[in-house]
């Protein structure tokens, strides 16, 4: 796990400068939102070549779910599919509190104490349920390998 000064100081700078934001023209997006809170998350995928080849979002919500989502983007961008999908489920472990903070996270790591807050888990974890739904669909897509998008 990070230092609490390092990881507050990681979500502050994720939250006020996000990363990746914005819609990709001609990917689908896909939205979540938290009832709970009002937080929401859509999530551009485009994948090529079997690789995260762009990833955005926007939203509006919590430090949490905002950061949370600008981290998932730096972190996934541009890796393979079954790269991305070992990472997520990584994460998703930790945030659930199901298995020790793996260091392989790195940065991600900042979010690690959101296990500890029963209430702000779905919020750590509103974009990585918007990214699996994007990748769903777009496996369900047929593919063009390594074609350019126009």
């Amino acid at each position: 796990m990070l230092p609490e000064a390092l990881a507050r100081q990681i979500i502050e700078d994720h939250r006020r400068r996000p990363r990746h934001t914005g819609e990709l023209p001609g990917v689908p997006g896909m939205s979540r939102e938290n009832p709970g809170c009002g937080d929401t998350v859509t999530v551009w995928a485009e994948v090529r070549g079997g690789h995260l080849a762009a990833l955005h979002f926007s939203g509006r919500g919590c430090a949490i779910s905002q950061s949370a989502a600008s981290l998932m983007t730096v972190a996934l961008h541009g890796q393979p599919l079954e790269r991305a999908r070992e990472v997520a489920a990584a994460y998703r472990r930790t945030i659930l509190g199901e298995a020790e903070p793996d260091p392989a996270l790195g940065d991600l790591l900042a979010l690690a104490g959101v296990s500890r807050l029963h209430a702000r888990r779905r919020c750590a974890l509103l974009a990585w349920d918007a990214l699996e739904d994007a990748l769903n669909q777009t496996s369900s897509q047929p593919q063009e390998p390594d074609a350019e998008r126009s």
